[in-house]
């Protein structure tokens, strides 16, 4: 019994089921270009490819009252279509030549559309299909689209695939948009032909010279800006300049093409595929480099740790933080921007429509890719960001890097850039520089005790010692070069920390204000504090320093 009524439960889904996924595989029209005549056996509309290749040949041989015959020309009276029929198709075959990179593998040879093979990523396969998109065009103020329909031209007769009623409609204003221009139909006939590669002869003219007068305008603008650069005594007009540079140039020449194949000329689809996502490319790259240069270089002349502004003395403290910020929110913008660019790109220069991307304009495919190939810059990106945030290290700080005394000089976004104390730059990569241990000397509290650590024998006067470095100490504190950066004279005082076979370990602490001029102040002392010890035990007979043997000194 269960059994009878799994059965009637099946067959139950499957009556509600089918009405919903059933499709019929036309279109049901009352009547197909009645003015134009019989169709012509030469024009085979069985199938989608048999159509598009049998309009295709006929306009190559200037048949365009059999091309005619692939259009959909209801919308038009009986006695205009004879009229009209053949110079829609012309255009349209103008259109399609010029804007439409043709996928055939898409178009199959079945009546019925069905595509076969295919899996969850191809809606359709499986399935009759009655329409096939060739391509979309912009248009003002809705796109058109090139499609081919199947069509039922009544009971009796057999469906035929043709371009529908609405891409008809759509042509003369495809045409006008998309169709050669006013001066190329000024050109000779003889450049207007067919030469290689489906190219006319005025393309395989024409791009050529574009490319090379491109070339030069390109040039005359990187000369113009760096004539104005030189110009200038202004450092931000200068550095605004050099930053405009490259962005005018790639803007020059983008506009250059754009207005060629927009207005003097209309390339054919092979190279329009091509030179649409670049004109794109061309004009987000040119914004993102004025958002980023121009950004860099007002920030720089603000904040930069130069001639200007050094971030590197004891007063600029609040202004480390706040350039380390602006750094940080110029990271951001950076980012932003280029996420922003590249979805433009992606959307105006259609570039998963070519014929052969197919694989990669899967999502899964792309972040693979795009995954490996960016994984260290966007952990150096992140690592600044979060260098930025917690403010560890600051534009201008003192700091001491793997035994170097370094300034921060710059936190960039995939390096920091370290000035060392003979003004040599050390370039660091983010992630090292965050995951190795560092001593900060201008956080909170710029004040400091260097600590001079010497190995003395451990029968020598202590006391002696001591007050020798106190006078050294106040002589140093009373030095004009170096009284502005002596600390508290309380904090002076040495110790003695420690002991082994080659004698006694001493410490003296030397107070600084200002790690900036901390080296300089403890080298002093030191110096003095040395000559100090050398001269006392010349004077009496216990010695002061250890003298060990060679292999105990190695």
């Amino acid at each position: 019994m269960t059994r009878y009524i799994r059965a009637f439960v099946f067959v139950l889904l499957a009556m509600v089921a089918l009405p919903a996924t059933a499709q019929d595989p036309f279109f049901d029209i009352d009547g197909l270009n009645g003015g134009l005549g019989e169709r012509p056996d030469a024009m085979d509309l069985r199938t989608p490819r048999s159509t598009l290749e049998s309009f295709l040949v006929a306009a190559d041989e200037g048949r365009w009252d059999d091309a005619a015959h692939a259009l959909d020309l209801s919308d038009l009276d009986d006695a205009a279509q004879a009229g009209e029929g053949p110079i829609l198709a012309a255009q349209l075959h103008s259109v399609i030549e010029r804007k439409a990179v043709l996928d055939w593998s898409s178009l199959n040879d079945r009546p019925d559309g069905l595509q076969p093979l295919g899996g969850q990523s191809q809606a359709t396969a499986g399935d009759p299909r009655r329409s096939f998109l060739i391509r979309e065009l912009d248009l003002d103020p809705v796109p058109g689209a090139i499609r081919l329909n199947r069509v039922k031209p009544g009971e009796d007769a057999d469906p035929v695939w043709v371009f529908p009623r609405e891409t008809v409609a759509d042509i003369p204003a495809m045409y006008r948009a998309y169709g050669p221009s006013a001066f190329e139909s000024k050109l000779p006939a003889i450049l207007l032909a067919q030469g290689p590669a489906s190219l006319m002869w005025w393309e395989w003219i024409g791009l050529p010279l574009l490319v090379v007068i491109a070339g030069v305008l390109g040039w005359f603008t990187a000369r113009l800006f760096a004539w104005i650069r030189t110009s200038s005594d202004n450092g931000m007009v200068r550095g605004v300049t050099h930053a405009l540079k490259w962005p005018a140039v790639i803007a020059a020449v983008t506009t250059l093409v754009a207005v060629v194949s927009r207005q003097l000329f209309v390339f054919s689809g092979q190279i329009d595929t091509v030179l649409s996502p670049l004109i794109a490319i061309g004009y987000v790259t040119a914004t993102l480099m004025v958002v980023i240069g121009v950004l860099d270089a007002v920030l720089d002349n603000l904040v930069s740790p130069g001639d200007d502004i050094d971030l590197t003395v004891a007063e600029q403290q609040e202004a480390r933080s706040t350039a380390t910020k602006i750094n940080a929110t110029r990271r951001i913008l950076t980012i932003l921007v280029f996420l922003i660019g590249a979805g433009i790109v992606l959307s105006t220069a259609d570039v998963f429509r070519g014929v052969g991307l197919s694989i990669l304009a899967s999502a899964s495919a792309l972040t693979i890719i795009l995954g490996f190939a960016a994984r260290r810059v966007l952990g150096n990106i992140i690592a600044s960001l979060q260098i930025a945030m917690n403010q560890s290290a600051r534009v201008g700080d003192r700091i001491m890097y793997k035994g170097e005394l370094c300034y921060v000089e710059r936190i960039q976004m995939t390096y920091v850039q370290l000035r060392n104390w003979d003004s040599t730059r050390l370039i660091v990569p983010v992630e090292e520089f965050i995951s190795e241990p560092f001593e900060n000397w201008s956080i909170e509290d710029p004040s400091m005790l260097r600590i001079l650590k010497f190995k003395l024998r451990p029968a020598i006067d202590l006391d002696a010692v001591r007050d020798a470095f106190v006078d050294v100490a106040r002589e140093v504190s009373e030095d004009e070069d170096h009284a502005e950066f002596f600390g508290d004279f309380d904090s002076v005082k040495m110790d003695v920390t420690g002991q082994d076979v080659f004698g006694i370990d001493v410490w003296f602490y030397v107070p600084c204000t200002d790690p900036n001029n901390s080296w300089a102040v403890s080298c002093a002392v030191r110096e003095r504090l040395i000559g100090r010890l050398a001269d006392m035990e010349g004077d009496g007979d216990a010695r002061i320093f250890p003298d060990p043997a060679a292999a105990e000194a190695a």
